[in-house]
Formats: structure tokens, C-alpha cells, sequence
């Protein structure tokens, strides 16, 4: 049987002292409580000097996915998904049809005169 035993048993060597308090300067929180559709609950934690409008009014809940906002009885609805998009459908959205036609000219005119052909 061992008389003597480690004093370091269960620490790291250079963690330095044990215990919370030696763990540095906590600021003062405050705690926003956040909810989605189906009812569930979220906190989180933002330091107390913030002002209402740092605070964000949505968020996504960590375990249902959902947008959850601050209201309980009129929680945000689900956002639909977008249908995917094309490179080609984002340029037509800042495109017009005029430009479009002008720039293909303008590229058609420097491809037949790389070609020799103009």
C-alpha cells in the first residue's frame, strides 16, 4: 500500500490555480429568451450595456432549425425556401434586354477581329 500519493493527480502541469475565481473578469449579462413555432425556448446571453437594437430580434433555434423570435405568443413563421437560381437567371435580373444584346454585339465584334474576320 502507497503511503504518499501525487499532489498533482488530476491537473495539468502549468494550468495554474484551481477554481473559478481565477478565471478571469465575468461581465454582467443579461438573459433574452427566444421562441419558435412549435413552442420551444431558446436563451441567450448578451452583456447588460447593449443597447435593444444590438440585440437581435430573430434567430434560429438551435435545435428545431426554426426562426425564433423574442415573442412567445407570435413567434416568426418559417421563411419558404427559394427555388435554386441559375448564373444565368442572376444576370437576367441585371440585365435588360437592350443590354444584353449590346454586350453579346460587343463581344461577337472583338471575337470576329481577334479572328480577322471583321
Amino acid at each position: 500500500m502507497s503511503v504518499g500519493g501525487s499532489a498533482i493527480r488530476g491537473t495539468r502541469v502549468g494550468s495554474g490555480p484551481m477554481g473559478e475565481q481565477d478565471h478571469g473578469y465575468h461581465t454582467d449579462r443579461v438573459a433574452v429568451e427566444y421562441w419558435d413555432a412549435l413552442g420551444n425556448r431558446a436563451v441567450r446571453y448578451f452583456a447588460a450595456g447593449l443597447s435593444d437594437d444590438d440585440i437581435p430580434d430573430i434567430i434560429d433555434h438551435p435545435q428545431s432549425g426554426l426562426p425564433a423570435g423574442r415573442d412567445k405568443d407570435n413567434p416568426p413563421a418559417e421563411a419558404k425556401a427559394e427555388p435554386y437560381k441559375t448564373h444565368l437567371a442572376y444576370v437576367k435580373e441585371r440585365r435588360t434586354d437592350e443590354e444584353a444584346e449590346q454586350l453579346l454585339d460587343d463581344a461577337l465584334t472583338q471575337l470576329r477581329e481577334r479572328r480577322g474576320q471583321a
